[in-house]
This record gives structure tokens, sequence and C-alpha cells, in this order.
């Protein structure tokens, strides 16, 4: 039997996710449990979303919570390059010999073309996917169409008749119609490949023997199925996990949970409780216990005990656990040095403290100015918004649009930041000085505190867009009838360009 390999293959396209870290957890336990390696690769074919920011972040919080790998960007190994930007020729070889095999088709359909049949779809109810217009085309109106340098993508052909089965470890296999499956772009006319190409050719070519992954793909294998039988190769054993879920049971997710791993770090959990807490969203110790180690969970992990039962992510629930590792596992010498490392450190402090310094005249001044450094989410009132020069649906507004601004912001820093908030200001027709004032309250607790902005590159943009979540709450959040006309509002500001 070939030696177990297992892969965590985030896209560095925003803050460092829990979800990641779950799917991470049980590839790397299944892996080391049976011998194996834990590979880590950076999907990063989406060119206008990825940073370097981003992929950085997501190795440092993976790696603060312990979960190490075997091969990856950073450590190397012999089956790189492991971020996908870098094999693009890998994938064109691949996709060109799928339609020289007439497995997979050029399509010339512009944009326009493809949101009309949308909506004809839409119209009359039909179900949405590309209709094949493309598919029946001949060779040498294809070779004469590329010539003339028209783009296109490449799709993949895939039957109408027929139903493929879909193994997975945890579950019956299921059934999936062909007909349900769309003819799924494989390279984009950038040349970049699609999600689904990129997918089952690095999996393949970096042994990857089992896919430990999320079930929301469980809709997405047949055309990895498809395609590994279209290239002769023998498909991996998929596993679905359990999602993540609010406690509502809908799918985690930031506007209900704070996500990012970051946050939770900058909140003082520490990296062993939420790893602990992660692996107990979908799998039990033999003996029960809730409170177990990295080591203890890869010693004793037996996937048949991963349940398929929606985990709800509990932020109290964490909390608790969290509080036991402190008071069950700590001296005080160790607590006091946990302290240090979380936010009481030189570095963290000597970026802010030139701000407190300018506004205190005792020392005793200090701690109540720079608390909020060091807190979680400030203790506020729908009362402490109050202004003359913004009313109750504009303060909204500026919340809303703000937070929705530096969510898409991938240069985190103070020009950044206030480049953010001028546009949302201006388009609020408010001066900068009032509309940076629901912003010293949101972030702060204050009307009046050191430099906002300065604030915000400092707390960062985990904790920044948390408060400003919570600040919506406190003022009310938009309806989902208000969040449909404000998006529509949203997008009348300019975006900001570095």
């Amino acid at each position: 039997m070939s030696k177990i390999r297992t892969r965590v293959a985030p896209s560095p396209t925003g803050d460092p996710h829990v979800g990641t870290a779950y799917i991470a957890l049980f590839n790397r336990v299944f892996a080391k449990s049976q011998g194996g390696e834990f590979i880590l690769r950076i999907e990063d074919t989406d060119r206008a979303r990825s940073t370097p920011e981003s992929e950085k972040a997501i190795l440092d919080s993976l790696k603060w919570l312990g979960l190490t790998w075997d091969e990856g960007p950073d450590c190397g190994g012999e089956h790189g390059p492991y971020r996908q930007s870098e094999r693009g020729d890998i994938y064109k070889k691949y996709a060109d010999q799928l339609v020289d095999e007439g497995k997979a088709f050029h399509c010339f359909c512009t944009t326009e073309r493809l949101d009309a049949m949308r909506r004809e779809q839409r119209l009359n109810s039909q179900p949405p996917g590309y209709d094949g217009r493309c598919k029946g085309l001949s060779k040498e109106e294809v070779a004469e169409r590329l010539a003339a340098g028209e783009e296109s993508v490449i799709r993949l052909d895939v039957p109408r008749e027929g139903v493929c089965e879909v193994p997975d470890m945890l579950r019956d296999p299921i059934a999936i119609e062909w007909k349900q499956v769309d003819y799924q772009v494989l390279l984009k006319s950038d040349g970049m490949p699609a999600y689904h190409l990129a997918n089952v050719v690095d999996d393949h070519l970096m042994g990857i023997t089992h896919v430990i992954r999320g079930e929301e793909w469980i809709s997405s294998t047949p055309k990895h199925i498809l395609l590994y039988q279209h290239f002769g190769w023998e498909a991996p054993t998929f596993f679905h996990l359990p999602l993540l879920r609010n406690a509502d049971k809908s799918k985690l997710s930031k506007r209900k949970n704070p996500t990012s791993i970051t946050f939770y770090e900058k909140m003082g959990i520490l990296p062993e409780a939420l790893l602990n807490y992660l692996g107990m969203m979908g799998w039990t110790m033999p003996n029960g216990d809730e409170k177990f180690s990295l080591t203890e969970m890869t010693d004793n992990f037996d996937i048949n005990r991963v349940s398929l039962g929606g985990p709800v992510f509990d932020v109290e629930k964490l909390n608790w656990l969290n509080g036991r590792y402190i008071r069950e596992d700590m001296s005080t010498d160790q607590f006091v040095q946990a302290l240090k490392d979380w936010a009481f450190n030189e570095e963290y402090i000597n970026k802010f403290m030139p701000l407190v310094q300018e506004r205190v005249e005792r020392l005793s001044d200090v701690a109540p100015l720079a608390a909020f450094f060091f807190a979680g989410m400030p203790n506020i009132k729908a009362e402490d918004f109050a202004h003359n020069k913004i009313d109750e649906e504009t303060l909204q507004k500026l919340l809303q649009f703000g937070l929705w601004k530096l969510e898409t912001q991938r240069h985190w820093n103070k020009p950044a930041i206030m480049a953010d908030v001028k546009a949302v200001g201006e388009h609020l027709g408010l001066k900068l000085k009032d509309a940076l004032f629901p912003f010293f309250v949101a972030i702060t607790g204050e009307p009046r505190s050191v430099s906002v902005l300065e604030a915000m590159d400092y707390l960062g943009p985990d904790m920044t867009r948390a408060r400003l979540r919570h600040a919506l709450e406190v003022v009310g959040t938009p309806s989902k009838k208000q969040l449909k006309r404000l998006e529509k509002e949203f997008a009348e500001i300019g975006t900001f360009m570095d």
C-alpha cells in the first residue's frame, strides 16, 4: 500500500478562516495517524483577489495552531511548485490534451451572450448551466477562430445521460445525475486554470491518496471523477466533512460569527484550545474527553468516529474550553508569559505607544487610553453614536459601507483605510472628521481617542472588521430587504486603487 498523503489547499484571498484550520486539522491528523504525509498547497489562481499578505497570514495562523506540513511553498518538496500560479504550463498541457482527445472543447461565448442565456433560463424556470452551444464546433472553425485571436475558454465535456456514483468514506455512495453537472470551465481565457482542473491535476501529480474536504464539494465531485477517468488516473479516496455552522444551522459565516483565526488569536484564545475545539467539531475521543491535545487526537484518531451532524461553532463553548486550559494547564509564570506573548510584548506595544504618549499627562492615564488595544469588543450603546451631523439611517450606512469597503481591502495600512473611509464619507456628503466619528466609537469605544485610523492599522483587519460588525449589531443590523437596497447603493462608491 502506498504511503497516505493528504493536503489542504487554501486560497489566499482574505483573512485565514477557521474552516481552513478545521479541514487542515483532519487532513493532518488522518495522515499522521497512518504514518503518512501532509501537504500544503496554495490555490492562488484568482489573480484579482489573491495577495502575498493573505498567503502569509494563512501560513502564520496554521503554524500558530501547530498544524505543520511536510511539503509546501515555504519548505519545498519534490512535488513543487506548491503555488498554482506557478504551475500554469502544467495545466495548459493537460487541458490541451483533453481537447485533442475530444473530452473538452473551446467555448467562444462572450460574457454578454452567457448573461443573456442565464436570464432566459431564469425566465423559463430552467436549471442554470451552459447550454453547450460551442460543443459542436468543427476543428476547422475552432482553429480559424483561435488563429484570428478570438478569446476562448476550455470547457469539460460532460455526459447528459446516466448517473455518477460518488464514493465517500463516511457515507453510502451518492448518486448524482450527469444532467445536473455543468460543462465546467477548465481553463480560463487568461490561461489560468479553473479550480476543478488544477485541483485534479495537482492532487494526482502530488500523489494525494485521500481528499478530505467540506461537504459543500460533494456536488462537484462528479466533475473530478470524470477528469480522473478522462486522464486514465486512479481517483483518490474522498470523504467530505460536515460544515461548521452558526447557531441557526446556516453555514458558518463572518456576518454571524467571527471566522478569522487571527481574530481568536487577538481575543486571547490559546492555540491548543482552538485546535482542540475544532477537533471537537467533527470527532470525539474514545473515552469521551472533551479536552485533548493534537498528539492525543492523532494517537486515538479513527475516521469512523467522525460525526456527520452539522457541528455548531459556539464561541461561548470555545471560551469555556480556553478557560480550562488557562486554569488547568498553566502555572502563574506560564500565565504571565502567555500574556506577554499575546499582546503585552514590546513589538506590539511599541507600535501604538507613541499615539498614547501624545495624549497623556500622567502615567496613570495610559491604561484607560490604551485599554482598547488589548480588549475584545468595546462596551458600547446605541446612544454613544449620537451626532448632530449623522442621522440614524446615515449612521447605519456609514458603518455598513465602511465594513464592506474594508472587507475587500487587500492592503491593510493607514492610507488605504483612510481612502476607504473617505470614499464612504464623500458618498454620504460628510466631511472626513464627521465620517470618522462612528469609527472612533466602534473601534475605541470612545468618541475621542488616539488616531482611529492608526488604531485600525495596528489592530489589524480581523479585529477592526469584528468591531464594526459589533457596532452594527448595537445600532441595528439592516434587514435583508435593506441590505439589498444598500448593496445597490454601495456599488456607486468608487474602489480605492493604490
